[in-house]
């Protein structure tokens, strides 16, 4: 793994009133990982392969049993996104589709096994 900082961040504005700070580039080889832990101590893994990536450990599985909900959501310009929402933020999550106009179209970790 090789961590590219950016020092000071990039800061941009994906929509009116919402900043992002850019704190750099995670490079990775194949099977390699590294794992987000928000404030409160929930964990995702993104882990490297030779094809790509594992951008979620197992959404009705691991990643469930950490606290998210996963949500395949739509924006006004038809672009689609997977969002990993921790279950005691929901409101906040709810808040920020309707601000930003964006439509959950399924909750992936609902559906059922096959």
């Amino acid at each position: 793994m090789r961590l590219a900082e950016k020092d000071p961040p990039r800061v941009f504005e994906p929509a009116p009133g919402i900043a992002i700070a850019d704190c750099g580039d995670v490079h990775l080889a194949a099977n390699e990982q590294v794992t987000m832990v928000t404030a409160s101590g929930r964990r995702m893994d993104v882990a490297a392969k030779d094809f790509g990536f594992y951008a979620t450990p197992s959404i009705n599985g691991r990643l469930k049993g950490e606290g998210f909900r996963t949500a395949l959501v739509r924006n006004t310009a038809g672009q689609i996104y997977v969002m990993v929402v921790e279950e005691d933020r929901m409101d906040r999550f709810d808040a920020y589709c309707a601000a930003e106009q964006q439509t959950v179209l399924e909750w992936l970790d609902e559906r059922p096994l096959d």
